[in-house]
């Protein structure tokens, strides 16, 4: 069947054999994107999956930290997130940054509630697309792990009783004390 009009069609073949490695497949070109939000809204898990999805991926991972409800035998009523906004977003862009270079992924969507998050909701979605599972699953672990370690943003635990602000073990800036 001939090609319809404006429809480009692309043949991938192995590279020694002359035999198409998938068939005819529409040519699709999309733009990778990073998506960086914080916000004092309530985070949808669903909302952020569909913003990295793409046809050319078949892997979503991600990552949802939530609010759990003890810390050290207190009861945790919830938590309060404070961050500095311009360094903030500069050091997730950095990070995104980062990931491109070391992994093949599509798109990347970091979300960061701030302000008051109650138990069990969601206070970090992370989201990264890529064609195949480990360079996602590689790629949402590094995003947490240096998030956490490099990104300033506090947490203050807010129990029954009392609070406490909590500095991250993983920051390069805490103190050994």
């Amino acid at each position: 069947m001939p090609p319809m009009p404006g429809i480009k069609k692309k043949r991938h073949f192995l590279s020694e054999e002359c035999e198409p490695l998938r068939g005819d497949m529409d040519e699709v070109e999309e733009k990778s994107k990073d998506i960086i939000n914080f916000t004092a809204e309530k985070l949808s898990v669903d909302e952020i999956s569909k913003l990295v999805i793409s046809p050319l991926c078949g892997a979503i991972s991600l990552f949802v930290g939530t609010t759990r409800n003890n810390f050290e035998g207190k009861k945790v009523i919830s938590l309060e997130y404070e961050a500095y906004l311009p360094m903030a977003e500069n050091e997730v862009r950095k990070i995104c940054g980062d990931i491109r270079q070391k992994w093949p992924v599509k798109h990347i969507a970091v979300f960061h509630r701030l302000g008051l998050v109650p138990v069990s909701e969601a206070s970090i979605i992370i989201a990264i697309s890529s064609a195949h599972r480990a360079a996602s699953l590689e790629a949402v672990s590094y995003a947490i792990d240096t998030l956490k370690a490099k990104v300033p943003i506090w947490k203050k635990e807010i129990y029954e009783e009392s609070s406490s602000w909590k500095r991250n073990k993983e920051c390069f800036w805490a103190s050994n004390n």
